[in-house]
């Protein structure tokens, strides 16, 4: 406020620049928590196969019975579910790095 600048520009310039990896990583978890939530899916959705989250689909995969003719399947697709976090991860990537970088001064 000294330099002119408004709240709004302090927010701006000043404050949003430096809570870049606060929100990234944010971003990050907010996206893979529901994305491989486990538990919490299993137990509301308990036997309606309708309702199955990915992470559900694949475990129900790896059962007993099931487990020879779908085991292909379940690494199929354990490697489609990583694609999303992976390209999530590489395009917020530099933000992070940037924030962890800009701590160091020296």
């Amino acid at each position: 406020m000294i330099d002119g600048c408004t709240r709004w520009q302090i927010f701006w310039k000043i404050t949003l620049p430096l809570s870049k990896p606060v929100i990234v990583y944010t971003v990050l978890t907010s996206f893979i928590g529901p994305w491989v939530d486990f538990i919490f899916a299993k137990v509301i959705c308990r036997a309606n196969a309708d309702y199955y989250t990915v992470a559900i689909g694949l475990w129900r995969m790896l059962e007993k019975e099931y487990i020879d003719n779908w085991y292909t399947c379940f690494a199929a697709g354990a490697v489609l579910i990583s694609i999303p976090i992976a390209v999530l991860f590489m395009f917020l990537q530099k933000y992070y790095v940037d924030g962890m970088s800009g701590a160091v001064k020296g």
